[in-house]
C-alpha cells in the first residue's frame, strides 16, 4: 500500500538515468526504481515522493542542481502543466533513440522476438507543428498555476473557466491554452478568437460534473492541401447563441472551408454518434498524399468523423514502409485488417489484384468506399463488422485467401480469434502496424508458432511524447 504524501521522504541529489515508459524518466535509489516526470536523463535533481511501493516509486522533481547535456529548451508555454508533450525538453535525437529501445525492449521481453532485423527508427521531420487534428474542451473548471494562485492574492482570477486541455488524471479540470506548438496558424488564432467571443457576450462553459453550461469542444482539423475544417460542440440547440459564433469565425478566417457544429446532449463528450450539421462551405475537407515511390497521388475525404493519420507527412513515410515490407505481387489478394478510411489499402492497390478492407466503424467504410472511387480504384472491398466475427472461412472462401496481410489494430492489440484465423489461413507475410509496441509483442508471441519475424521498422509520429509506431514484417516459416 501506498503511503500518504506528507509521510514519503525527500530524495536529495539524484541522477535521472533513463528516459522511461508513459513519458516518465527514470532514476535509481538504492535499488529503488524511481519515476519522475518532466526531467531528462543527467539531470541531477532533488525528488519529492508522492507514492512508493514495493518495487518502484513516483515523484516529482522539486530542485534542479544540475541540468543535463541532453536538454534543450521548451518551446510550449505551458510545458510542465499541460503533460501533453512530456519529452519537450528533451533533444529530438535522444527522444528518438529512447523510442528505439522502447520498441526493442517491448518486443524482446514480452515477445521472445529476435531483434536483428530492426532498422533505425524514422523520425519525423518536423518536430513542431505537425498534428492536423486538435480537439479542445470548454470547462468551467479552470486548471490555476501556482503562479497564477499567488498572483490571484491582490487580483481575483476570471471566473468564466478554461478552453484547451485536460489535465492528466483530472476529468473535469481543464488547462486553458494561450499557444499550442502542435497544429500550424491560425489553429491558436481560430481558439483565442472563440474564446474571447465567448467571454464577451458571456456564452457559458460546460460543467461536465453538473451537466450545466452551452459551450462543450472545439475541433481543428487541417490539411496539407491548405483546408480547415472547424467543428463547434454545444450542449443544447440556441441558434440565437450559437449562429452569431459561427458568423464571426466565418468572417475571421476566411481559411475555413468547412464549418460545423454539433448539438450534443449527452452525459460525455464523444459524438461519433451525433449528428454533424454543415453551416457554411463543405461537409468535408480533402487531404492528398503521394502513392508509393510516387506513382501516383491519392486524394482523401476526411469528414468530421473520420480518422486520419494525425501526422500528415509521417503518414506518407508509415505507409511507404508498409508497402516496401509487403513485397506485393500484381496477381496478389491483400486482406488489409482494421483499415479505417481505407488509407493503407488504397495505398497498395495498384501494387496487386484486390484489396479486401475490414473495419469496425460503418462510417469509416463508408468513407472508404468514397476513397476508393474518388481515386478510381476497383480491385477494392470493404466490409463493416467485428473483425473476430467477420474473419472467418467463409468469409475467406468468398472473397479470395489472402497471399498477404497488412493488420493495423487499435491499442489493445488483435483478439484471439483474429490470430488463430490468421494462422489457419497463413498468408505468405504479415505485415503488422501497431501504437503499443507492448501488444504487438503479445500477439507476435502468438504468431511464432508459424510466422518469423524478419525486418523491423519503428517510425515517430508524434514527436516530444512517448507513443511510437512499429512495423513487423512477419514471414510464414518453411
Amino acid at each position: 500500500m501506498g503511503r500518504r504524501n506528507r509521510d514519503l521522504p525527500l530524495l536529495e541529489q539524484v541522477t535521472v538515468t533513463d528516459a522511461g515508459a508513459e513519458g516518465m524518466a527514470v532514476a535509481k535509489v538504492d535499488g529503488l526504481v524511481v519515476f519522475v516526470p518532466f526531467v531528462v536523463p543527467g539531470d541531477v535533481v532533488d525528488i519529492q515522493l508522492h507514492k512508493k511501493k514495493k518495487n518502484y516509486a513516483e515523484g516529482r522533481a522539486v530542485k534542479f542542481h544540475r541540468l543535463s547535456d541532453l536538454r534543450v529548451e521548451a518551446r510550449c508555454p505551458h510545458f510542465g502543466v499541460c503533460g501533453g508533450c512530456k519529452w519537450q525538453t528533451l533533444r529530438y535525437e535522444s527522444q528518438l533513440e529512447a523510442k528505439q529501445r522502447q520498441v526493442r525492449d517491448n518486443l524482446e521481453r514480452l515477445g521472445n522476438v529476435d531483434c536483428s532485423g530492426m532498422r533505425p527508427i524514422c523520425g519525423s521531420e518536423n518536430i513542431y507543428y505537425y498534428r492536423n487534428k486538435l480537439e479542445f474542451t470548454f470547462s468551467t473548471k479552470a486548471w490555476r498555476t501556482q503562479e497564477e494562485l499567488a498572483a490571484a492574492a491582490d487580483t481575483p482570477l476570471p471566473s468564466h473557466g478554461a478552453l484547451g486541455f485536460h489535465i492528466p488524471q483530472l476529468f473535469d479540470k481543464v488547462l486553458s491554452i494561450d499557444h499550442c506548438a502542435l497544429q500550424q496558424d491560425p489553429s491558436n488564432d481560430i481558439r483565442l478568437a472563440v474564446r474571447r467571443y465567448a467571454e464577451e457576450n458571456k456564452l457559458e462553459y460546460y460543467d461536465i460534473r453538473n451537466h450545466t453550461g452551452f459551450l462543450r469542444n472545439l475541433v481543428v482539423r487541417n490539411t496539407s492541401t491548405g483546408q480547415w475544417m472547424v467543428i463547434v460542440i454545444v450542449a443544447s440547440d440556441d441558434p440565437g447563441r450559437l449562429f452569431p459564433l459561427l458568423d464571426m469565425l466565418a468572417a475571421r478566417f476566411p481559411q475555413i472551408t468547412s464549418l460545423q457544429y454539433i448539438v450534443n446532449t449527452k452525459m460525455n463528450d464523444s459524438y461519433g454518434d451525433q449528428t454533424v450539421v454543415t453551416y457554411r462551405g463543405s461537409d468535408h475537407i480533402e487531404e492528398c498524399m503521394q502513392g508509393y515511390q510516387g506513382s501516383r497521388e491519392l486524394r482523401f475525404i476526411i469528414n468530421p468523423k473520420s480518422f486520419y493519420q494525425t501526422n500528415s507527412a509521417q503518414a506518407q513515410r508509415l505507409y511507404s514502409f508498409v508497402a516496401e515490407l509487403t513485397e506485393l505481387k500484381a496477381d496478389d489478394t491483400l486482406y488489409d485488417l482494421y483499415t479505417g478510411t481505407g488509407t493503407i489499402a488504397l495505398f497498395l492497390a495498384d501494387k496487386c489484384r484486390r484489396v479486401v478492407g475490414i473495419e469496425y466503424v460503418e462510417e469509416a467504410i463508408a468513407d472508404a468506399k468514397q476513397n476508393a472511387r474518388l481515386n478510381g480504384f476497383d480491385n477494392t472491398r470493404f466490409y463493416a463488422g467485428d473483425m473476430a466475427q467477420v474473419l472467418t472461412e467463409e468469409f475467406i472462401a468468398a472473397n479470395g485467401r489472402p497471399d498477404v496481410v497488412v493488420t493495423d489494430p487499435p491499442r489493445a492489440g488483435m483478439h484471439e480469434k483474429v490470430v488463430a484465423q490468421l494462422l489457419a489461413t497463413a498468408p505468405r507475410k504479415i505485415v503488422y502496424v501497431s501504437c503499443n509496441p507492448a501488444t504487438q509483442a503479445r500477439d507476435l508471441q502468438m504468431l511464432a508458432a508459424r510466422y518469423e519475424v524478419r525486418r523491423i521498422q519503428p517510425v515517430d509520429m508524434f514527436p516530444h511524447t512517448q507513443h511510437v509506431e512499429n512495423i513487423a514484417e512477419l514471414v510464414l516459416k518453411n
